[in-house]
Parts: C-alpha cells; structure tokens; sequence
C-alpha cells in the first residue's frame, strides 16, 4: 500500500473494555463463513486477558493492540513476557500471541513492529510465537492442514498468514504435528496384551471411579507429573498451585472418567495418565462463541454423543518411561471410544522431533494432517535470524 491507504492504517493499545470485546471478537468477523474456523467462548477470552483472573500474570505482564482502517478493526495481537520461563532457561524472550489480521502485508508488519518496539524498550533480546501465556493457551501458525477442522482448543487461522508472517523477518523455531487416527473395530492385541504385561511386571493398576469425584485425589499428583515431564518442552512454564485450582475446576466441569486414564503404582501413587474428551470444535462453531442461551447445551450434547474424540494430554513418570505404559493408557481409552462408536482420534500438537509420542500411534490407522509453526527474531537488528 501507498500514500493516502497507509495512513488509513492506526495502531491502538487496547486499553478499555469495548476494546477488549472487540480485541476477541475480531477472529468471528474475519473468519465469518469459513467452515474451518472454530471460536472460543467469549466469555473464557475476557478471562484469558484479565490480570484480576488469571495467575500467568503472577510472572507475566502483556500488552494488547489492535489496528484499525477507517475506524474498522483489521488486525490485533498481544505482546507478552513470561519472566518465569525466561528465567528458567537465562534468556531474555518476549512472545507474541493472538495474532489475526486481514490479507494486507502491512496490517502484520505495522502488528509486529509495535510489538517489537515494546519487547526492546522491556530489555528483551528476541521475540517468539505465537504463543500464549502458558502452553494451556492456543499457540502456533497453521502451516499445513488448512482444511481441517480444528480439535476443541487449537486456533485456525488463514493460509496467507506464514507467508506474510515471514515477510516480516520471522524465521521458524519448531513446528508441531498433530494426527487424525482411525478408530480400530477392537483394541490391538498388541496393546491389550502389552498392557496385561507391564502392570503385572511393575504392579501397576488404573484408577477406578464412577464420577470425577472419584478421580480429584489424584489431581495434585497429575500436576506434578506434567510439571515434571512437560519441563523441557518448548514454551512450558510450570503449572503454580493457583493455575493449578483453576485448571482443576475446568478438568472437573468438562472430562468424564471414562475417557481418562490414570495409572498408579502399588501405594496408589499417580505415575501416569491419559486424558482425552469428546471433541467440542462442532458445537463451539455453532455457538458462535458464545455460552447463552444455547451453547451450554451443545456442549452437553457434544460430551454425550460425537464421533471424534480429542486426545488432550499424556505423561509418564520419568523412572517409567520407555517401558511400555502407553499400553495401559491406551487400552481404557481406546476401548470406552469404540464401545461408544466414537470413529475418530485428534490428538493435540506434539513437536516434530519428538519421536517417542509419534510412535505411539504406529499400532492404528493414522495420518499426520496438520502442522503448525513458532516463529523467532532478533530483536534490533535488520537482519535475518538464522535459526
């Protein structure tokens, strides 16, 4: 663009609440009648932002902007440092997340720079993302799959945004796969099998319970582990005890016992788990993000009755790892979905290099059909970061 068409270009922090509101629903407007698209409850975005709701902001602070064209939002995203996982690996990184904007290479660019302005003047040596404040947030560039549906959690977004993305002198950092998997008619012998051997071998059982009231007591335990597995991996920040009670109170309201599967030792010790939910992408794209007065019930009828199901989280206790626990895992799981005629597995982003979690899958009919990408710059310098 030139001349009068960049002027019509403004870049504004979002600073009052209207803004805000406009700041989450400006994805709806962009991706109005793209079948692909799904939006996340309004009602949960506000909470994402609020500094008065959120713990990340324990050792977070952030800053949001948005870019108008003649009073008419075109772009936003949010600049955020988490001081914590900085601190963690001795660097000096500011993140950039929620980033969405029209099919114009300099609504992007005029994004980026202010955010990269505000990371310099906060002492910051590179800028990453998207990514959120904590890896529960949606994170990512779709790069592959763009005609996909997404799984429950995981942000869509056009195929024009890594190129334009890269314009601006990002380079990548890592990409994340993820994987549609057939349900098979029976549990792979195999696996069920394998799963008879290794919890006779370590004396291992899987929890049993009628309701998640059962299952709470081994909550803290769970945090731990994923704390404790998860610590490496890109982007993580450890889960605090406050994070902690609120991701509780969402397990509680939305996953079933019969699609989690949390394996204990002989003094009922938590050394491993499988949690996976009916998939809700269907139902939060009819309900247009929003909870009233219909979309509660939807989400009811998602949880009972669906087709595919989302494979949200696995870990394994370190002493227990490459010893064949995935079978135990998978043996409930797998076999809840194929009594309840569930056709279909999505699991979350994995990283591309990690080979262990890919190899899970080799026992079923699967395809890897989306992959999604964290972008990386050196801050002031013109130059391109070569990663």
């Amino acid at each position: 663009m030139k001349g009068k068409d960049v002027m019509e270009l403004k870049i504004k922090e979002v600073t009052s609440k209207n803004e805000l509101k406009d700041f989450i629903k400006f994805p709806d407007k962009l991706y109005s009648g793209c079948k692909y698209y799904i939006p996340p409850l309004h009602s949960a975005e506000i909470n994402t932002f609020s500094h008065k709701l959120i713990p990340a902001f324990e050792f977070c602070k952030a800053k949001y902007w948005l870019v108008y064209r003649n009073g008419k939002v075109v772009g936003r995203i949010a600049g955020i440092i988490n001081y914590k996982y900085n601190k963690k690996h001795k660097i000096k990184y500011a993140r950039f997340g929620w980033l969405d904007f029209i099919e114009d290479k300099e609504v992007p660019e005029l994004l980026l720079n202010r955010v990269e302005q505000w990371a310099t003047e906060c002492n910051m040596e590179y800028l990453h993302g998207p990514l959120g404040f904590t890896s529960f947030d949606a994170s990512g560039v779709l790069v592959e799959g763009f005609d996909e549906i997404p799984n429950s959690f995981a942000h869509y977004n056009y195929s024009y945004y890594p190129d334009l993305i890269e314009k601006c002198r990002f380079k990548k950092d890592v990409d994340w796969i993820e994987y549609n998997i057939k349900v098979p008619e029976s549990v792979p012998e195999k696996v069920s099998k394998g799963a008879d051997l290794i919890a006779k071998r370590y004396k291992l059982h899987t929890a049993d319970g009628e309701n998640m009231k059962d299952f709470l007591k081994y909550f803290d335990g769970l945090f731990k582990l994923i704390n404790v597995t998860y610590k490496d991996l890109y982007g993580f920040t450890e889960i605090t005890p406050k994070q902690a009670v609120n991701l509780k109170k969402q397990f509680q309201s939305l996953l079933s016992p019969e699609y989690i599967s949390f394996v204990l030792n002989e003094e009922d010790e938590l050394v491993a788990f499988g949690i996976s939910m009916p998939s809700l992408s269907k139902a939060l794209k009819k309900s247009k993000g929003k909870l009233f007065p219909f979309g509660y019930l939807r989400i009811i009828r998602a949880l009972q009755n669906n087709d595919t199901i989302d494979l949200l989280l696995i870990a394994i206790k370190p002493e227990y790892q490459n010893k064949g626990l995935n079978a135990i895992i998978f043996r409930k799981i797998m076999q809840t979905v194929i009594n309840n005629n569930f056709t279909n597995v999505e699991t979350t982003r994995e990283l591309e290099d990690n080979l262990n979690v890919q190899h899970l899958w080799n026992d079923y009919e699967s395809r890897q059909h989306k992959r999604t990408r964290c972008y990386i710059k050196k801050l002031g310098s013109s130059e391109k970061y070569v990663v």
